[in-house]
């Protein structure tokens, strides 16, 4: 029989004895006051509420809802409380009418119970006429581990026989059969398992039909009974940059022999057995660790004593296995490091949802970490720096300007932020000009978290050219220039960046430039070769007049093409017509 049928069954025994609440009219009956259950699990928890009522032919309708949080007057009703998101549900039977009284059952079922749904628990009800009730006081559920205890019935007579009990920290209902396991295997289906230890034997327990919630393991080992346990779970979850502590507490023969008794400890995560490494002397943890062992105590034929591992400063690196070794001063009393605790060191996310369709703005944030159950840590939220509420999840509408992260409580070790994008910015390969027929890629980033994706836009059109970071446009003609951007998104909002235009230039422009400089410089040569020409021709003119001119064509050619000596010439020949201008001396 699972926990779940036992627990219906005891709550349905309970019927016969049940818990009112009310009075005549009006009552509230539950199944029972206490209600145990354990971690990872799921519980009913069942009501049958009654009213008066003056119902003729109308249909009877109530509403109905479990609370944990509030009062009478504002309730927090399970569905919508964040601690329960997607645990929490009521199974409300139909209503039955009949002289002038009404009654009807609802029960609350919640899946993967946690230690913090340890609360008291109130139902309450209001009729179409808007009249309200609620059950008081209510029924008080507990959530248990379960944990082995290691004992020796008869230390003088059977000193080699141990006895392990299954043990929770409230009755769980009915009479729940226990699974034992030794080293892993199932080896029994009793409340007690007795055993002879032989060394290196780890036992745990769990209740049938649940053989996946273990209890934390308990070794047997070394030379007769000497155990060690783990008060935690097997699975330690700790924040990164927080302190952790792993407890151990062991046990051994007392020998009068070896009186006083003296006990050497360590902790180690490297080696083995026979070769391992203390923390005390591990580089990766210098400054970090600190053992807390307390004093030895012996009591008729048995010594135990307990010793905490603190690690601060916790790092991602320090996620191991550790295991914890003891030695006495027994010739035989050497105990080798099992069973193991397992730490596994986190970080804190914020990851958004939008639950709503009918309404897409409206998120619900969630504080996550990589390891540990959901729930089992009170989380605290932040948004833009400001503490705004408690519980695992937070509500809010998501606007571009707000960001949030969220923090374990008691801790000041934040998530990373979460916010919209920033402005983002964008850049062109190749820049400058682009020619036509040629291939241009604008790129897009932002800084966002989470992570932004993109959308890239032409200005004035309103579809969207292209999605990812990167926007490449081939072949390129001067039709796709123009003023482009790009837009980053990401769950909580978006930013635009600002334009960035891109000019191509066609093959017909090109030419036409071409044809113009070309043009222009032809241009150029032919008014210079005309002036130069018109000067010569005036100077030969003068010269002519004189008895000299050029008397061919090649002359004038020549003339032409040492263009860059003619002011030489000019300044000599202009020398030459002063001097012949002046008659000799004595000729008139």
């Amino acid at each position: 029989m699972d926990l779940r049928s036992a627990a219906r069954g005891f709550l349905v025994v309970l019927l016969s004895a049940p818990v009112l609440q009310g009075n005549d009219d009006w009552r509230v009956t539950y199944s029972s006051s206490n209600v145990c259950a354990l971690r990872g699990a799921t519980v009913d928890i069942r009501s049958i509420y009654a009213y008066a009522d003056d119902i003729q032919h109308e249909e009877a309708t109530v509403n109905s809802l479990w609370f944990t949080k509030g009062d009478k007057s504002q309730p927090v009703d399970l569905e919508i409380d964040t601690n329960y998101t997607g645990r929490v549900e009521y199974i409300c039977r139909e209503i039955h009418c009949q002289n002038l009284r009404c009654h009807g059952t609802c029960t609350l079922r919640i899946k993967d119970l946690r230690q913090s749904d340890s609360a008291v628990y109130k139902f309450r009800f209001t009729t179409r006429h808007a009249r309200q009730y609620t059950g008081d006081p209510g029924v008080t559920l507990s959530v248990t581990d379960l944990r082995v205890k290691v004992s020796i019935p008869s230390p003088i007579s059977s000193p080699d026989w141990t006895k392990l009990e299954c043990l929770s920290t409230c009755d769980l209902p009915g009479d729940p059969t226990y699974i034992w396991f030794w080293n892993g295997r199932n080896v029994g289906d009793e409340k007690w398992y007795w055993n002879q230890p032989e060394g290196g034997e780890i036992f745990s327990c769990a209740v049938e039909g649940y053989e996946h919630l273990r209890s934390p393991v308990v070794s047997l080992q070394g030379y007769g009974e000497g155990t060690v346990t783990y008060p935690q779970s097997s699975l330690v979850c700790t924040l990164r940059g927080a302190t952790a502590d792993i407890d151990s507490t062991y046990e051994y023969p007392y020998d009068v022999q070896y009186n006083p008794t003296t006990v050497k400890t360590l902790w180690f995560t490297k080696g083995n057995k026979s070769q391992h490494t203390d923390l005390l002397s591990d580089a990766d943890y210098t400054g970090r660790v600190e053992y807390s062992c307390g004093v030895v105590n012996c009591t008729g034929a048995r010594c135990h004593g307990t010793c905490t591992l603190r690690i601060k400063d916790l790092r991602l690196t320090d996620s191991a296995t550790y295991k914890f070794r003891f030695t006495t001063n027994h010739p035989k009393g050497e105990y080798p490091g099992d069973p193991e605790m397992t730490l596994s060191v986190t970080d804190l996310q914020v990851k958004l949802y939008f639950p709503y369709a009918v309404d897409p703005t409206y998120a619900k944030l969630n504080c996550v970490k990589t390891c540990g159950q959901a729930g089992d840590t009170p989380y605290i939220w932040f948004k833009n720096g400001q503490y705004v509420g408690r519980g695992e999840h937070y509500m809010d509408y998501s606007q571009s300007g707000n960001n949030y992260s969220c923090a374990v409580e008691g801790y000041d070790l934040r998530s990373p932020l979460v916010y919209a994008p920033k402005t983002p910015s964008v850049t062109v390969s190749p820049s400058g000009e682009i020619e036509e027929g040629s291939s241009v890629t604008l790129s897009c980033s932002s800084d966002a978290n989470p992570a932004a994706n993109y959308t890239w836009f032409k200005e004035h059109q309103d579809s969207v050219k292209e999605s990812g970071q990167n926007y490449t446009i081939t072949n390129i003609t001067s039709e796709p220039g123009g003023n482009y951007y790009c837009q980053a998104h990401n769950e909580i909002g978006h930013h635009d960046s600002t334009f960035l235009f891109i000019k191509v230039t066609s093959s017909s422009q090109r030419a036409m430039v071409a044809v113009t400089t070309i043009g222009f410089l032809l241009a150029t040569i032919l008014l210079l070769l005309a002036f130069l020409w018109m000067r010569r021709k005036r100077s030969s003119s003068k010269a002519g007049g004189q008895g000299g001119r050029p008397d061919t064509v090649e002359e004038v050619l020549a003339l032409t093409n040492h263009l860059a000596a003619a002011p030489e010439r000019e300044e000599i020949e202009e020398k030459d017509d002063l001097h012949y201008a002046i008659p000799p001396y004595g000729q008139h």
